[in-house]
Parts: C-alpha cells; sequence; structure tokens
C-alpha cells in the first residue's frame, strides 16, 4: 500500500490538484472515492466531519486544504520541487487567488448551466455548501458570471503573454496548477468552453500541456481499508503552539476549526499545533483511535469552546 491515500472523487477540481501534485513528483498514491454528497461514514472519523474533498491521509495525519497538502508533499518529497526558484510564497498566494476569485465564477457557471442535470439532492447540498451562490437567481447571474471567468482566463493568458511555456518558466509547478484547476473545471462542465476560450491562444497551448502531464502512479482501495491504516499508525509528533500566537491559546485546549469561505462545518479536538502556517488538533474516536488532523492558518478560523 502506497504511502500516501488520497480521500476524493474524480470529478473534484481542487481533487485534480492534488492529482497534479502526485503527477509532478511521480509519486504512488492510493485512491479513495468518496461519495459526492454526505454522510462519508468512512470519512467522517479521519477528519471529524470537515466537508471539503480532497483531504490527503499518510497514516494517522490527515491533511486538509490543497494548499497545506501541496506543502506537506514538498516537505516529504523535496524533489522534484512543486515551488522552482523559492516560488513557494508566490504559489500559494496565487491558491489564494485561483481557489476563490477563480474558482467561485466557474463552479456558478457549472452549476447554473447544468442545473437542469443536476440530481435535485445536489443542488439542496450546495446550497447550504456554496454560500458565495444565490440559487434562487442562479440562472440569471450567467451572463455575470461568464464575465468574471473570462476576466480570469484574460489573467492566465496575460502571465504566458512572454512566450513561456509554462506560469514560472520552462517546467510546470504548483503555480501552474493553481491557474489550470478551474480551466479544468470548466472544460468538463460548462458546454460553451471551446467558444469561452477561443480567444486567449497562448493559454489553450499551456493547457494542452497541462493536461499531457501525468497524474502519478494511482490504485485503488476502499474506505475500510484507509481506516486500518490509520488504526495501525501513530500520528506525527506535533509542533506545538506559539507561544505569542495573538489568540493566546494553549496546547491541549478544546478548540473549534471552520472554514472561513465555504462548507463551514465545525471541527472540534484538542489543539496541538498553532503557528503562522498552520493548526493541527488531535481527535479520538472509536474506528481509528486517534488522528491529528492539519489545516493551513490563512482561511479557517480558531475558536476555543465554549
Amino acid at each position: 500500500m502506497a504511502d500516501l491515500i488520497l480521500h476524493h472523487h474524480d470529478p473534484s477540481p481542487f481533487g485534480e490538484k492534488i492529482r497534479l501534485c502526485f503527477g509532478l513528483k511521480g509519486l504512488p498514491w492510493d485512491s479513495v472515492q468518496v461519495p459526492m454528497l454526505p454522510p462519508r461514514p468512512l470519512v467522517e472519523p479521519l477528519t471529524g466531519g470537515y466537508r471539503k474533498i480532497p483531504v490527503l491521509q499518510v497514516g494517522a495525519d490527515i491533511y486538509c486544504d490543497t494548499r497545506l497538502i501541496a506543502r506537506e508533499l514538498e516537505r516529504r518529497y523535496p524533489q522534484p520541487t512543486l515551488f522552482p526558484q523559492g516560488s513557494e510564497g508566490l504559489a500559494i498566494a496565487l491558491a489564494a487567488w485561483s481557489d476563490r476569485s477563480f474558482f467561485d465564477p466557474g463552479a456558478g457557471l457549472s452549476m447554473g448551466l447544468n442545473r437542469s442535470m443536476i440530481p435535485p439532492a445536489i443542488i439542496e447540498d450546495r446550497k447550504d455548501f456554496f454560500n458565495f451562490m444565490d440559487f434562487d437567481r442562479l440562472e440569471d447571474d450567467l451572463p455575470h458570471l461568464f464575465t468574471q471567468f473570462r476576466a480570469n482566463l484574460a489573467y492566465v493568458e496575460r502571465m504566458l503573454a512572454d512566450g513561456r511555456r509554462f506560469v514560472l518558466g520552462d517546467a510546470p509547478s504548483f503555480a501552474d496548477i493553481d491557474a489550470y484547476f478551474p480551466v479544468w473545471m470548466a472544460r468538463g462542465n460548462i458546454g460553451d468552453a471551446p467558444r469561452l476560450l477561443q480567444p486567449f491562444e497562448r493559454l489553450r497551448s499551456w493547457e494542452a500541456r497541462m493536461d499531457a502531464l501525468p497524474r502519478g502512479l494511482r490504485r485503488e482501495i476502499d474506505g475500510e481499508q484507509a481506516l486500518a491504516v490509520a488504526r495501525a499508525a501513530s500520528p506525527l509528533e506535533p509542533l506545538g503552539v506559539e507561544a505569542d500566537d495573538p489568540l493566546r491559546l494553549s496546547a491541549g485546549d478544546a478548540v473549534v476549526v471552520t472554514p472561513d469561505d465555504y462548507g463551514r462545518i465545525p471541527v472540534t479536538g484538542e489543539l496541538v499545533t498553532l503557528n503562522v502556517d498552520e493548526v493541527a488538533l488531535r481527535l479520538r474516536s472509536a474506528p481509528v483511535d486517534e488522528v491529528i488532523v492539519h489545516f493551513p492558518r490563512l482561511g479557517y478560523r480558531v475558536e476555543r469552546c465554549r
């Protein structure tokens, strides 16, 4: 069994980000296909109810959010790098743009243009999950969403304006993955994508190069096998809590971590790591005994349990 287990589903654009990371690093990984809708009884013991997909499992350590997952892959497998030329800060900052400003209108177009073909249960679920969408006027918003998505496509075209093959030069990196995954989503979900992308010649050539990249060495396993891996493992030693953190929390405090954008499902646990980059909680449950769940600090609210 591979050391890396990705809990995801194939249509997930954020899952595609991490599959490309595996490919750039040439890593073997195990795939656990997760249902698109909750309940997810074989994932929730690992995540404490965290709703977003994908999550990366390495033994009894669980990594949430693609930005943190990419940084953890880089820490464990530094070569070949996802962040050439010291570009980690730039690439993670680009992710803050693409994960919201670029993704949000693309997700709105995907839902609005295909609403009649989407099962009602998924529509009802996404009304709560995607708090940035007004589902009552989604079809009326389609022209606006097209303008917003086109504006982001134009940004990518300008990133490639000097003829470079990839965003940072001759080789693909996490910066490319940031910019690519909303385009990948559009190709799969927007029927008018060919016409939408037609004006952006450099982007289309770059998109073909990105599409041709490998996605790592994949093997399918099931959720029960993943739970067994967690039961048999021990989490890494936590990094501890920084004394000068503005929240004035201590290791061992019971805290709640919640995304601050969408999918705002809180995760409650024992605080074991808190620093400028990361927050991590220890969770205990019967199916897995003990796991540590890791989140990036940016984009997540941390609060003491009341």
